[in-house]
């Protein structure tokens, strides 16, 4: 299942597994902490735009198949 925060959607989780990485590994690859990529895939931490284009062009995917909005819409205010 995808982790949510508020604002955020995110598939790190599945991706990650379906590139068969574990955490670890992905993180040495992005120079990060494991525990920052399960903050990440748990809905507690919301990655910058640097660490997110880094985890996607490691997954080789793009980040809006990492990263969404809830329901896939933006609202203008």
């Amino acid at each position: 299942m995808a982790g949510v925060h508020k604002d955020l959607v995110n598939r790190l989780r599945e991706q990650r597994k379906a590139s068969g990485l574990t955490q670890a590994q992905l993180a040495t690859a992005v120079l990060v902490s494991r525990k920052t990529i399960n903050t990440i895939e748990n809905g507690v931490f919301v990655p910058s735009t640097t660490l997110a284009l880094k985890l996607a062009a490691e997954l080789g995917c793009g980040v809006e198949e990492l990263f969404q909005l809830p329901g896939g819409v933006f609202e203008k205010h």
